[in-house]
């Protein structure tokens, strides 16, 4: 062995265990083992509880229109926004804030963390922060990664921004083109337990074009099957998870059903 190699292996060794390091997060992203060992990066509250949570906005097409239902329904949400898509429609994150809407980070653009180094992923988390805290006046405390795959290099930025991350207990796959309305309902039912955390999209920017009106058909029956199990829904900030940032006592706000509970 030529005196290079032993170098060049203690190298690669070296790399490897950087590598996984970085990577170790990911175990996070499966989410039966993070919703029994993690209760707080999965979003889990008070059992007589819901947050309701969108990523991906705020879209000037589609956005607008989760936010009449939400307002026709009695109802906030926490909104996971992306810096690219916030600089497009900056008067629309007032609007949602105004609105008494919680408005978090979902990062600068939506790319996966476990492609970007350490700077690159403080530089995305920092630049979407800041531009949330500019727009509505206020610094988001929650950070929701895109794909929901954190990396050792996001919860070191995290921590450095002030951002705590929450991902969640259900979702409704409703960014697939094969998406209905009820698939979207009975894929977030099937898993919802009080004190859950629902993930949804007010846009289709890294979706199935269109998508947004499937989850936008599926939502009021979402809402009434927690009215009907004595749930109230509202955004993670109400949410009670133990050491999550800004929690609050929520307020007596119940749902307001437009109807009563049927199938899509």
């Amino acid at each position: 062995m030529t005196p290079a190699r032993p170098a060049l292996a203690a190298s690669a060794a070296v790399l490897s265990a950087l590598a996984a390091l970085h990577a170790a997060p990911v175990i996070s992203t499966f989410g039966p083992l993070r919703n029994r060992a993690m209760p707080r990066l999965s979003g889990q509250g008070r059992p007589d509880h819901i947050a309701l949570t969108f990523d991906d906005g705020p879209d000037h097409l589609s956005t607008p229109h989760f936010l009449g239902l939400l307002e026709a329904r009695g109802v906030r949400a926490t909104f996971f926004l992306l810096g690219s898509m916030l600089v497009r429609s900056p008067g629309l994150a007032k609007e949602m804030a105004a609105a008494g809407h919680e408005i978090a980070v979902h990062g600068w653009r939506h790319r996966p963390l476990l492609v970007r180094g350490p700077r690159a992923t403080y530089d995305d988390l920092a630049r979407a922060r800041d531009a949330v805290a500019d727009v509505t006046g206020r610094s988001p405390v929650l950070f929701r990664p895109p794909y929901g795959v954190m990396t050792t290099s996001a919860h070191l930025a995290c921590r450095r921004l002030d951002l705590t991350p929450v991902l969640w207990t259900c979702w409704g796959e409703d960014w697939r083109r094969r998406a209905t309305p009820r698939s979207v309902q009975d894929t977030v039912l099937k898993d919802l337990r009080g004190g859950g955390t629902i993930l949804l999209h007010d846009s289709d920017c890294t979706s199935a074009t269109g998508s947004w009106r499937t989850t936008l058909r599926a939502l009021p029956y979402i809402l009434d099957a927690c009215q009907t199990r004595g749930w109230q829904v509202g955004p993670l900030r109400e949410h009670g998870v133990p050491g999550l940032p800004g929690a609050a006592t929520p307020r007596h706000d119940p749902l307001r059903p437009t109807g009563s509970p049927t199938s899509p």
